[in-house]
């Protein structure tokens, strides 16, 4: 689940949505975003931005009203995500904060921030399920492109810019099922849902999803 930001995008507002779109549900759900591909030019604000944003979550007791993260779904899950972020760090990423179990009882994992991850670092290639955001910098558009559809997942995208027109063009080059221009992925019952290469095949919801139930009988006469 790709979400690029372009140099053009607002970044207060870009800033704001990545937050929802990587940590809502704990950053366990399909489709929150997982790899922050970011323009060169964009990349020291998102970053610092990010992480103030990140910094001032509130992790707790889910029934809190106040709380913004709670605990993660299971211990193996927490110990995963813990190894994920272990490796990528030995590997060359930088954690902005982040990057531990906190010291409380429960399975709660402090809200995560790596920087400078790259293809072959697990932050990359293997799905963060819990709250980690993965930052990856690219020269251009379409650098972007190319990291965005270096995986073997494909369900969601997103780009950000100032420009509906182009990031449409750029939505269009994704290897993904759902992309959304200026929008986190949602699944809205009015839009197919699904994803390409092994994040899946066919499609819920819509009408194509409805036929999805249907067994097509074909007859041929003479």
């Amino acid at each position: 689940d790709a979400f690029i930001v372009l140099a053009d995008a607002d970044l207060d507002r870009v800033v704001e949505q990545a937050v929802k779109a990587r940590f809502q549900n704990n950053g366990e759900t399909c489709i929150a975003a997982k790899r922050f591909i970011v323009e060169e030019a964009m990349a020291e604000g998102f970053v610092s931005g990010l992480k103030a944003a990140i910094e001032a979550m509130r992790v707790g007791d889910p029934m809190d009203g106040d709380t913004d993260l709670g605990p993660l779904a299971r211990e193996d899950l927490l110990d995963d995500l813990h190894d994920q972020v272990s490796r990528s760090i030995e590997a060359g990423a930088v954690c902005v904060t982040g990057g531990q179990r906190l010291e409380r009882l429960g399975t709660f994992y402090a809200p995560t921030l790596l920087d400078h991850v790259r293809p072959g670092m697990a932050a990359f290639d293997e799905e963060t399920f819990g709250p980690v955001a993965a930052v990856t910098r690219a020269g251009d558009v379409d650098e972007a492109v190319a990291l965005a559809n270096a995986s073997r997942y494909g369900l969601g995208g997103s780009v950000w810019t100032s420009d509906p027109g182009r990031g449409e063009v750029v939505a269009r080059r994704l290897e993904c099922g759902c992309t959304f221009v200026n929008g986190i992925v949602k699944s809205d019952p009015r839009l197919p849902f699904g994803g390409v290469k092994d994040s899946g095949y066919g499609r819920e919801l819509s009408a194509l999803g409805i036929r999805e139930f249907v067994n097509a009988k074909t007859i041929w006469v003479d």
